[in-house]
């Protein structure tokens, strides 16, 4: 039984990063001072290196990354956002960096608990974004992303909803450091793929026109092409550590063959959702873990046969509409069921059962409205 920080720490601690940096901010603060608890205490042997901010921070794992080191960091809300420069560069240098990040609300004005606000701002960032549903996926998610990080060499940020699972206690099982090993070996990235004196080279150089375009391409190639090899990954994952796999890593269907109606959300108001779905056989949820890269296929595949698509998220894009409504809308193409879209828990406001039931009736009418849910 273990509080959500608790157990990314010590996952994190068996992965064994040799590089550990970050900037305490509610609500991630007890992963990175679990880990540096470890690391005074002897039982961790990663270097922990203490920041003036969250920007000097992911300098810090860049600079350790590139040097051919495995390194982690993590953040929240204000912090992702002063990272924002630093992402892009991790993600153009191609380094395999993961960092988690506990989702939390943006600032003005302030507030510290949970929503996807963060996250969605950095979405262009070139990173694999996955989102875990409960604490036990938050541990096996930051063993994946290690995998796919160096396979790919894409970053990937895990998110976790702030608070909601940061600070709930749960049962947990964290795998021991010889059973990740077994899975995720050492980190040794071959020598044209990191800084070294004996051998100079250049990452990150000035690119005119004539070549930035094909570098951005390439990326946005190699991030499609990711979804492949998470869901490969996934199920080798749940073989080694023996569980039973929830979805195949992208996503995640629950409830009958053929819904007429189908909720689409992210993270930890899932758990609210699928408890709250009517007992009979006409509404189904879709569970998104993946959202960068997006499953296109995948969810068009699955949404298409519905009659009417409710989107629930935690976040808004002002002037548009939710980023995962703008997703689904772009998978699903014309000939689309009727969707609409519902914003939640912006600030941490609670999720109920009775506002998830007034989602389903409320979706049976009107296509493509924006509606928040659960104002007082």
């Amino acid at each position: 039984m273990l509080e959500g920080s608790r157990a990314i720490s010590l996952t994190v601690a068996n992965i064994g990063p040799q590089v550990v940096s970050a900037y305490p901010i509610t609500p991630q603060t007890h992963i990175v001072e679990d880990l540096a608890k470890l690391k005074s205490k002897g039982r961790a042997g990663f270097a922990y290196l203490r920041a003036e901010s969250e920007f000097a921070a992911a300098s810090i794992v860049l600079g350790a990354s590139a040097a051919g080191l495995r390194a982690y960091s993590a953040t929240s809300s204000q912090g992702l956002l002063l990272m924002a420069e630093v992402l892009f560069n991790i993600s153009g240098l191609r380094l395999p960096l993961v960092m988690t990040c506990a989702n939390r609300a943006v600032s003005a004005p302030i507030n510290i608990w949970n929503d996807h606000s963060d996250a969605m701002a950095v979405r262009d960032s070139g990173w694999v974004q996955l989102f875990a549903s409960d604490n036990q996926e938050a541990v096996y998610f930051h063993i994946l992303a290690y995998r796919i990080a160096e396979k790919l060499r894409l970053p990937v940020l895990v998110n976790i909803d702030g608070f909601i699972l940061t600070h709930a206690y749960s049962p947990v099982h964290i795998p021991s450091r010889a059973q990740i090993a077994k899975y995720l070996p050492p980190y040794r990235p071959k020598p044209d793929e990191y800084l070294n004196p004996a051998q100079p080279r250049t990452f990150g150089g000035f690119f005119s026109p004539d070549y930035y375009m094909e570098t951005r391409e390439q990326l946005h190639d190699d991030l499609n092409e990711a979804a492949g090899e998470i869901s490969k990954e996934y199920l080798k994952l749940s073989h080694h550590f023996k569980f039973v796999p929830q979805g195949n890593g992208l996503l995640e269907y629950v409830g009958p063959k053929r819904p007429k109606t189908i909720l689409v959300a992210m993270g930890s108001v899932t758990g609210t959702i699928e408890a709250s779905l009517p007992s009979d056989s006409r509404v189904g949820l879709l569970k998104i873990k993946a959202f960068r890269p997006f499953p296109r296929e995948a969810v068009r595949s699955i949404l298409s046969g519905a009659k009417r698509v409710a989107v629930i998220e935690k976040a808004v894009s002002p002037g548009q509409s939710g980023p995962l409504f703008s997703e689904i809308k772009a998978s699903l193409g014309r000939k689309s069921p009727i969707i609409n879209d519902y914003i939640v828990g912006l600030g941490g406001r609670d999720v109920t059962s009775e506002m998830v039931r007034k989602i389903i009736e409320d979706s049976r009418a009107g296509d493509g409205k924006l509606e928040f849910i659960g104002k007082i």
